[in-house]
């Protein structure tokens, strides 16, 4: 009886992991979204509050942290247009950390020119209070071919 009560209580225990992992799984889904409507609207107000004040973004020109990168997205001397988004993989660390793969074709307006680049797009977070802050976004360049491997 008691082993049978053990594992009754470890099931439901797991599910219950496993269920609130796929939820910050989602949520961490729907704020990457967010966050590029916000970049191509260049809304700083909301990625302000997104970035944590001491994330790092690294480009394929270089890397900076949060304020050059709000400077850019405000002055439009990058702006990220749209991002076509083919592929997402998110894994979630001890509840209060996840890290997303986008696999995505970016259409930005960089010096005077519009371009067209394929990108795996890392993104880290943090959970703050409630609050998911963006502690880092790297750009790597891939080929159109590229496949994010998921469990």
């Amino acid at each position: 009886m008691k082993k049978l009560l053990f594992g009754i209580v470890l099931i439901v225990t797991s599910a219950s992991s496993f269920a609130q992992g796929v939820k910050i799984e989602d949520e961490i889904k729907e704020l990457s979204i967010q966050k590029w409507k916000w970049m191509a609207d260049k809304n700083v107000d909301k990625l302000t509050t997104l970035f944590h004040d001491q994330s790092k973004f690294v480009h394929m020109s270089g890397s900076w942290k949060k304020d050059k990168e709000l400077e850019i997205i405000k002055t439009g001397s990058i702006w990220y247009k749209k991002a076509d988004v083919k592929d997402v993989a998110v894994e979630v660390f001890e509840n209060n950390t996840a890290v997303l793969w986008n696999r995505i074709t970016l259409i930005a307006h960089v010096r005077g020119n519009d371009v067209s680049n394929e990108f795996t797009v890392t993104e880290f977070y943090q959970k703050e209070g409630d609050h998911w802050k963006l502690l880092n976004l790297t750009f790597s360049k891939v080929r159109d071919t590229h496949k994010i491997e998921h469990e």
